[in-house]
């Protein structure tokens, strides 16, 4: 299947690249992320020890592999709480055709802090359909587009790598436009229409159902976030791992765990071969110490998707 590999791939994938510019010709946006993901079954997380848990199999890894490792600081913290939705049809049509638009929110001592974050997200395997996306949306304020290449174990088994290419765009909720932003504030009554004139990529959808917006199977997540250390890949390429569980906020169950750490770097010529293949082996490395915590066929949305047993028809 495109986009999955048992071999040492990243630099080739990042070459798969190609030129061109969006309708108002602006050039395509790069990729300038590398973000790796392991997808944890959530029955290990019973208590604040599991982050510690998990860190020291993360140092093993990495010390198999030559991976400089450090403690992060935090790991001897509380876990930072956010708060997280995700907006669709009640037929997923957002999520369906590899859209999905989300409300995070930080919280400190049980009261919110900062602006609530908006992120829209298109996501494939496909190079050329993800760069040609401009996500791009319509608001007069400030928002950030990150291109990323999201690496995660093959479903079949451990040991291998698939892709997802994540083109997204960030924003805080104040940069919206104020009917947008009371919507999305309160959760209020919204269109797929609504949205599609805040994310025009959101036009090629078409609703064969209901058009009204609310929260996917009426879930609020509460994701505790916790940073347990520092990897150097070598060559200038650092990254801060964290582990986050998600659970259902009410009753707290929880269904899915998440460790990852991600690479910046300045278009795909912008980063070290050499250290792109140490982040690959430490990645397939990490597979096999940690093979008894992985879930290997979901992602954190698809979970969010999969709670009432209705499942989307998009491919992650």
């Amino acid at each position: 299947m495109a986009g999955e590999t048992q071999g040492m791939m990243l630099p080739e994938w990042l070459a798969e690249r190609r030129d061109g510019t969006y309708a108002d010709g602006r050039r395509f946006d790069e990729i300038g992320y590398l973000q790796c993901k392991l997808i944890l079954k959530p029955d290990r997380f019973t208590s604040a020890r599991v982050f510690k848990e998990f860190a020291r199999l993360v140092e093993r890894a990495a010390d198999v592999t030559g991976v400089g490792y450090e403690h992060a600081p935090r790991l001897q913290e509380r876990p930072e709480v956010r708060e997280v939705l995700f907006l669709d049809t009640g037929d997923f049509h957002l999520y369906n055709h590899a859209f999905i638009v989300r409300r995070r929110i930080a919280y400190e001592d049980g009261f919110p802090v900062a602006d609530p974050e908006i992120v829209f997200k298109f996501r494939t395997q496909d190079m050329e359909t993800a760069q040609a996306m401009d996500v791009r949306p319509r608001i007069s304020g400030a928002y950030k587009i990150k291109f990323k290449m999201e690496l995660l174990p093959l479903k079949e088994h451990i040991g291998g790598v698939r892709r997802l290419l994540s083109h997204n765009v960030e924003f805080g909720l104040s940069q919206a436009p104020e009917a947008d932003r009371l919507a999305m504030a309160s959760l209020g009554h919204m269109t797929l229409g609504e949205l599609q004139h805040l994310f025009p990529p959101l036009e090629s959808v078409a609703c064969d159902g209901p058009e009204d917006v609310a929260l996917v199977n009426q879930c609020i997540v509460e994701e505790l976030l916790q940073d347990i250390c520092q990897l150097d890949f070598g060559h200038h390429a650092r990254s801060t791992a964290n582990l986050s569980l998600w659970r259902s906020r009410g009753d707290h169950r929880a269904f899915v765990g998440e460790f990852a750490y991600q690479l910046r770097f300045d278009g795909p010529d912008g980063i070290n071969r050499k250290a792109l293949e140490a982040c690959e082996r430490f990645f397939i490395e990490l597979q096999q110490t940690a093979g008894d915590w992985l879930a290997l066929t979901t992602t954190k949305t698809g979970a969010v998707y999969r709670l009432r047993g209705n499942p989307p028809q998009a491919h992650e």
